[in-house]
Parts: C-alpha cells; sequence; structure tokens
C-alpha cells in the first residue's frame, strides 16, 4: 500500500488544473474606510448593487463605501420603521374597553372550570 501513495504533491494545497482557456465573469472593485482611516478593496460581480457598509476582514471594524472621489457615500435609506409589539397591534384591532370586557369573561370561564376538575376522581 505505501508504494501506491502519491509523493511529493500537497493534496488539497494546489489544484491540478490551469486556468488557461478560462473565462472568468465581468467584476468590479469596492472600497472601503473604517473609522480609524484604513481602507480595504472587496471585489464583487459587475452586475451587484455595492452595499454601503462592509467588515473588514482584517480588524473586523465596519468599514463605509467609498466613491470614486475619494468621499464617502451618502447613506440613502429611509426612516427605520419602529417595530410594532404584540400589544400594538391588539390595540389597532380592539378598544382598551372591549380587552377588559374580553378578560373579565376568560377569568369567569377560568374560575368556574376550576372546581370542575378534581385529580384522582
Amino acid at each position: 500500500m505505501a508504494d501506491r501513495s502519491l509523493r511529493g504533491m500537497r493534496l488539497g494545497a494546489q489544484s491540478l488544473q490551469s486556468e488557461e482557456g478560462v473565462e472568468f465573469s465581468p467584476r468590479k472593485r469596492g472600497v472601503y474606510r473604517t473609522p480609524d482611516g484604513s481602507t480595504f478593496e472587496v471585489i464583487f460581480a459587475a452586475d451587484a448593487e455595492l452595499p454601503e457598509t462592509w467588515d473588514s476582514p482584517k480588524t473586523g471594524q465596519s468599514g463605509r463605501l467609498v466613491a470614486d472621489n475619494g468621499e464617502l457615500v451618502q447613506s440613502e435609506q429611509a426612516e427605520a420603521k419602529v417595530p410594532r409589539t404584540h400589544w400594538d397591534m391588539l390595540l389597532e384591532r380592539r378598544t382598551r374597553a372591549e380587552l377588559e370586557e374580553l378578560l373579565q369573561e376568560r377569568l369567569e370561564y377560568l374560575r368556574s372550570r376550576r372546581g370542575q376538575h378534581k385529580i384522582g376522581a
């Protein structure tokens, strides 16, 4: 078995295929700047929309997209919607008086059931 092993080759570390005849898809480069002033580049597909922020692969800091003129790209995000809670959605469907009435009905029902079920009967 030992005489059949591949010698002089690091398996998985190198590809046996060449890039000859391979046509790469069109790409574009996005430049990002972190708050400490360092810049880094990220390669995207040519038809992709560049995100406004990207985390630096070296420092992990969030970088902002830099325009061709060297200025940071201005954010075009609209105001963020305030998340609605379950209580907010409930108040859209019912008034507070209706909710109080439903609560009282449910409590009466539960209290009436409490005496009906006995353990071990």
